[in-house]
């Protein structure tokens, strides 16, 4: 498991539009005009909390021509929640495991 800075991903975490955005993209990959529709803002600001989201690598993306397609990096979530559980030291409990 990779180490991650977590002061950047909950920085990242802490935006609404940031917390929208991962939940759409982990139901489907999607280029930036796709997201700039679903929720009607622009493609400059779609594409600074893309770029947010990927430095914390919590987005990846793949190019298919011209278009950038981004998605949630759902192994990577699950390695910072694993972090943050290690550094807070939280145990399974018999209630969740």
């Amino acid at each position: 498991m990779d180490e991650y800075d977590l002061i950047e991903v909950f920085k990242a975490l802490a935006d609404k539009t940031r917390q929208d955005i991962l939940e759409l993209l982990g139901a489907s990959e999607m280029n930036v005009t796709d997201i700039c529709s679903e929720f009607g803002i622009t493609q400059p600001t779609v594409s600074h909390h893309l770029q947010i989201l990927k430095k914390c690598k919590l987005l990846g993306h793949r190019k298919q021509g011209k278009n950038v397609y981004y998605y949630l990096r759902q192994d990577v979530m699950g390695d910072v929640f694993i972090q943050i559980s290690r550094k807070m030291h939280i145990k399974d409990s018999p209630e969740t495991g």
